[in-house]
């Protein structure tokens, strides 16, 4: 959906983004604690149904990158998709799904911008700053334009700028594949955000372990009740 048909449906997208400005704030990019001792590492995944609802899905995974507990859930959409709002989508049942969840990741990655956004608070931003918790924002690819008119990304070497601000880096993990690219939510810096994603890479996937599970819980409840 543009931000035009938003506003035809009654969806005040400039209170929004004065919003995510001001959650912007509250973000730190400073670690939270020594992420050496990081024991329990999970990944969150949203995907829509045949149904039009959404499912989130958590995998969290021990130092070995074995699973150790995933839940999700299901529930309605009660905001449309808009590029640069995903928060306002996904958030609700992302939160209602991680209410489930008995052993506490220590960091937390999900599919999504962190810092890496126009407005400086991605999905991974809100999450943090939700939870409290250290979360890791990891995309495949950066913000059309289109999508963000405020500020423009530019890629310089291995760095994603939003004007002379580094909000990103890139990231190759496999060979012949394409970069993935790794930004901040809250609570960890970019230097150990790279450094903890490295951490969870395993051959043959290009994307972190606990992501790479999280999908498999969702293939796996899409498979069973035919959705």
């Amino acid at each position: 959906m543009k931000e035009e048909e938003a506003k035809d449906r009654g969806i005040d997208l400039e209170r929004l983004k004065e919003e995510q400005k001001k959650f912007a704030k509250l973000v730190s990019l400073k670690d939270g604690f020594d992420f050496k001792n990081c024991t329990r590492f999970a990944g969150i995944v949203t995907e829509t149904l045949k149904t039009r609802e959404l499912i989130a899905a958590i995998a969290i995974l021990d130092e070995n990158m074995q699973v150790i507990e995933s839940k999700y859930t299901i529930k309605p959409a009660k905001f449309p998709y808009i590029p640069c709002f995903r928060a306002y989508r996904e958030l609700p049942v992302i939160l209602s799904m991680y209410d489930k969840v008995e052993d506490q990741p220590d960091v937390i990655f999900i599919l999504g911008h962190g810092v890496s956004h126009p407005r400086g608070c991605g999905i991974a931003s809100h999450l943090g700053i939700s939870l409290e918790k250290p979360v890791i924002g990891v995309t495949k690819s950066l913000m059309a334009d289109q999508e963000s008119k405020e500020s423009s990304n530019k890629e310089k070497n291995d760095e994603v700028l939003i004007g002379k601000k580094v909000v990103a880096k890139k990231m190759i993990t496999k060979e012949k594949a394409n970069p993935i690219y790794i930004s901040p939510g809250n609570l960890i810096s970019l230097k150990t955000a790279m450094e903890v994603t490295k951490r969870c890479i395993r051959d043959p996937h290009k994307l972190p372990e606990p992501i790479v599970e999280a999908r498999k819980v969702i293939a796996k409840v899409r498979e069973e009740l035919n959705l």
